[in-house]
């Protein structure tokens, strides 16, 4: 980046280290950062908008609606996350692979399970093989999403399945009362008033997000863990013009220190979150605001 960077094995000191850490390499490693911030951006409200359908569909009068919730809340809370991860992804992709090929490849003989190779014609291939870089990393980016949402998606429905129930009965029966009907009285009445019982739980899956985030390396996304164990390990002068030694203990210090500042930033906000909601209500929280007013 630097004019003096043309020659590395003339450096020293300070000169060596700016040019070391502003490598293509350590450009990427820095934007994965972007990359872990802007998959919570999207996962965070996805698997909440999965998390409140599975919850509505839980507590749905029509019985094969009631059991769907259910079960996708049963199955995918009982199944490890990286087993779910690394089953997920691949039956998804092949999946829409099939799709395509069954619409795009009519006329194909060959049968598509060949051993342990899942075959398609090139034209149903996702992306394409001659697609730009940038689009395969997008494609791989998007099946995150997807698996993250679905996953955490399941233990946020069980939240709300359980702070929908926590609701009092009174509220309800009062709305009732009033002449309000079934729908009205869930999305007036029970909807407002859960998420102050909901929250404590979404705060703790939303720290569980964040720890899952090293979880992108195993889907194929090059993430911070993916740099930080590529820049670290041991180089010698015959594979790159900055040699050095095993350095990943400082790159995974570096990603210690982020994930506490960003946890730590997660908490400040949501004490001030669950402040808020419970400022008024007839929970132990807004009584010591009482008190304290």
């Amino acid at each position: 980046m630097f004019e003096y960077c043309i020659d590395p094995s003339s450096l020293q000191g300070l000169k060596w280290l700016s040019c070391y850490l502003t490598t293509g390499k350590h450009l990427a490693f820095y934007s994965a950062f972007g990359t872990v911030l802007l998959l919570l951006a999207i996962t965070a409200p996805t698997a909440l908008a999965f998390g409140f359908g599975g919850a509505i569909a839980a507590r749905a009068r029509f019985a094969p609606l009631r059991w769907f919730g259910k079960g996708y809340i049963a199955v995918v809370r009982g199944v490890p996350d990286i087993a779910f991860f690394l089953f997920f992804v691949i039956a998804l992709d092949q999946g829409l692979e099939y799709l395509r090929h069954k619409v795009k490849c009519p006329d194909w003989d060959e049968p598509l399970r060949q051993g342990s190779d899942f075959i398609v014609c090139q034209a149903a291939k996702m992306p394409l093989g001659n697609a730009p870089q940038w689009i395969h990393e997008v494609y791989g980016f998007s099946l995150a999403v997807v698996t993250f949402a679905i996953v955490f998606g399941a233990f946020a429905a069980n939240v709300l399945f359980g702070a929908m129930r926590a609701v009092p009965r009174a509220q309800i029966e009062t709305a009732e009362a009033y002449g309000m009907t079934h729908r009205q009285t869930f999305w007036r009445i029970t909807v407002p008033q859960m998420w102050v019982y909901a929250l404590p739980g979404l705060s703790n899956l939303w720290m569980v997000l964040i720890k899952a985030t090293p979880l992108l390396f195993l889907l194929g996304v090059e993430d911070i863990v993916y740099w930080a164990r590529d820049l670290g390990s041991a180089k010698t002068p015959r594979f790159t013009e900055y040699p050095h030694g095993d350095w990943r203990v400082y790159y995974f210090l570096v990603l210690l220190v982020f994930y506490l500042a960003f946890t730590r930033v997660s908490e400040i906000v949501l004490d001030r979150l669950m402040s808020k909601l419970t400022r008024g209500q007839a929970t132990t929280g807004g009584e010591a605001q009482r008190k304290n007013a």
